[in-house]
């Protein structure tokens, strides 16, 4: 494990076993504000006895590593400061998946997420590309959380075009709804990947 101190966004690497033994290393990004739950995310897909107790926000990154449907990930979980979100796009290129962390029960900054999701969609290396966007609407227990159908309502998740997409209510702390998400994102890249040998 170690921190880099320049960096906002998360990132998994995994590997796809194929007929063949050959592996193909995919990338994913893991991204959203500060606070949202993306490391206490990550924490839950550890060995039990691996766990931690966070109780501060990530400053730099930290390693993990997890498994899921035979596919091998190793998390790379970023801060996420405002100030670095600029840096998210330099790896809008490798990437085949995203992974997007909402805390839904901040309201206030739905309107920052929104914005933070357009720019993404928008930009030269992700809008032409069929990439999975997986989007945790983290802290689901909280009071005050908005429901995954509102969320995806004020993001208006359903105008994205040319892109599988999911939206997943998720508590981070009990597991609920991680493994579903997961599982999804996990079938999407496997497709995604053989609609492209095919067109290759």
């Amino acid at each position: 494990m170690y921190k880099v101190r320049k960096m906002v966004f998360g990132k998994m690497f995994m590997k796809i076993l194929s007929k063949d033994k050959k592996s193909k290393q995919i990338s994913i990004l893991i991204v959203g504000l500060n606070n949202s739950g993306k490391s206490t995310i990550v924490n839950y897909f550890k060995n039990k006895d691996d766990r931690k107790f966070i109780s501060v926000p990530t400053i730099g990154f930290n390693v993990e590593h997890f498994e899921n449907q035979g596919v091998s990930f190793t998390a790379f979980d970023f801060s996420g400061q405002g100030r670095y979100r600029n840096l998210w796009e330099h790896h809008f290129k490798t990437c085949h998946g995203i992974v997007f962390v909402i805390d839904s029960s901040d309201r206030m900054r739905l309107v920052v997420v929104k914005d933070e999701l357009e720019l993404l969609l928008q930009h030269p290396d992700i809008k032409r590309r069929r990439v999975p966007i997986l989007l945790f609407a983290n802290k689901m227990d909280c009071i005050d959380a908005l429901s995954s159908v509102k969320i995806a309502a004020g993001l208006n998740l359903e105008k994205i075009e040319n892109k599988p997409w999911q939206i997943c209510s998720s508590n981070a702390l009990t597991g609920e709804g991680l493994y579903n998400g997961v599982q999804w994102l996990t079938t999407q890249i496997h497709e995604c990947h053989q609609e492209k040998e095919v067109h290759d």
